[in-house]
């Protein structure tokens, strides 16, 4: 009876062990069919030339192109990158594409970058739930970024640099709150950044460079973890945006900010690149950045910053480039600029200092410029008693213009007198005159003509 239990239950293991192994195979087999179907659907990229119906996706080795990575026979990783500048994709079909990948329930990272794929994004991406990673980067899709997107909430990573999406940045990213990375670069968005980015406080990189943004950036000082804020070629200002201390790398290069530089960008002791080059900043030039402990890029040029330079400001020995060119800056150039490492960019031309001969302007231009768009007072605000002094120039021109309505009378009465005697050719003046001005201009000095008889 004994031998014939222990039978029936070895017969059991057996047959779940066959079924395991049996599952596994056909699970395995489906997914290869899955990839199958997206070489096919990508129309045979070289890239995927190796792809066959005996691959083993599970166990091939990864490159740089092509990497698939399983844990327990489930894909979790799927890498393809074509060759850059890939043009876009002919008889294509996203829709078709999202449906077999979203096949693939247990990705966790997802990167299709420079395949030429295009299209709308299909709101069906979403049901890859388990996503991290998604990188769409270099392709032609258009349209907006589905709102759907949001739903993925253990997505850390969103790349979709490079493509031709428009509108605005959804709202709902807001909701992704393990979200480190996001980078939209090189797009057609618009708009206002949405408030919610204040809101992702796990976020290292915030990338939104050359695209349509407009109005302020939010508040980001609540973002304790940013690292790097690029807003390059947007319409973004006026104001200088709000970040943490541990900020490592600002880029506002060509938008619209007006605003002076902030105080607190001086105690950014991690900040090691800075360029806010090609805008409209105003106000003085706080010299205390050259010196940052970590700096090592610094480009403020094409604004309207002032204030002076010294021999003796210092500069932090890291510091490998300087653009302080096209400014409103006087002085002296800082001599540990010009005696630093030689492999060290320093450009200052088209200000008012000292240094640097005819690439400079006059002191007094700058002065000009300043006052021009009202960044340096008027001089006679600060004088005291000014009040005194234009009360005084009024006076002045009130007497001066008594006198010389005086003086007018006096002129055209010495004149009319000489006029009365029997003289023909004076008689003749006098009648054109009368016959010409009437006697109300006459009592009205300040409207009577100078004459001067020969």
């Amino acid at each position: 009876m004994e031998k014939h239990l222990g039978l029936k239950t070895l017969l059991v293991l057996l047959v779940l062990l066959l079924s395991i192994s049996i599952s596994e195979q056909l699970q395995s087999s489906s997914q290869a069919n899955i990839l199958s179907r997206i070489r096919n659907l990508l129309n045979y990229p070289n890239v995927l030339s190796n792809w066959n119906n005996d691959t083993d996706f599970c166990n091939t080795e990864p490159s740089s192109s092509v990497t698939v990575i399983c844990y327990e026979d489930n894909i979790t990783q799927l890498h393809i990158i074509g060759s850059k500048g890939a043009p876009q994709l002919h008889n294509f079909s996203i829709d078709s594409f999202v449906t077999t990948l979203v096949e693939l329930p247990s990705l966790k990272v997802l990167r299709l970058v420079s395949l030429g794929l295009y299209g709308p994004l299909p709101s069906k991406l979403s049901r890859l739930s388990s996503l991290e990673i998604l990188d769409l980067s270099s392709n032609f899709f258009h349209s907006n970024i589905p709102r759907e997107i949001s739903s993925l909430t253990s997505l850390q990573s969103l790349i979709l640099d490079g493509n031709k999406f428009t509108g605005r940045l959804p709202n709902g990213l807001g909701s992704l709150v393990v979200l480190a990375v996001l980078s939209v670069k090189n797009n057609s968005l618009d708009g206002h950044l949405p408030d919610m980015l204040g809101s992702l406080h796990n976020l290292r990189v915030l990338s939104l460079s050359r695209n349509n943004f407009t109005g302020d950036v939010p508040d980001l000082s609540g973002v304790e973890n940013l690292q790097v804020l690029d807003l390059e070629d947007n319409s973004l200002g006026p104001k200088f945006p709000q970040v943490s201390s541990k900020i490592q790398s600002i880029v506002l290069r060509n938008n619209k900010f007006t605003a002076g530089i902030p105080e607190k960008v001086q105690s950014y002791h991690q900040l090691e690149h800075m360029d806010i080059s090609s805008n409209r900043f105003m106000g003085p030039f706080p010299p205390s950045l050259l010196s940052l402990p970590s700096i090592t890029y610094l480009n403020v040029a094409g604004n309207k910053l002032t204030g002076m330079l010294f021999d003796d400001n210092q500069c932090n020995a890291g510091l490998d480039f300087v653009d302080l060119s096209t400014n409103l800056l006087s002085g002296r150039l800082p001599s540990c600029l010009l005696t630093g490492p030689k492999d060290r960019i320093v450009r200052y031309s088209n200000n008012c200092l000292a240094t640097g001969g005819g690439t400079q302007h006059p002191f007094s231009f700058c002065r000009n410029e300043a006052l021009a768009v009202g960044i340096l007072p008027h001089h006679h605000k600060h004088i005291p008693g000014s009040k005194v002094v234009l009360a005084l120039i009024i006076c002045g021109s009130i007497i001066g213009g008594v006198v010389l309505v005086c003086a007018t009378i006096i002129v055209v009465r010495k004149f009319l007198a000489k006029i009365a005697t029997p003289r023909k050719t004076t008689r003749s003046i006098v009648e054109n005159a009368a016959s010409t001005y009437t006697s109300k201009l006459f009592t009205d000095a300040s409207k009577i003509p100078l004459f001067f008889p020969s």
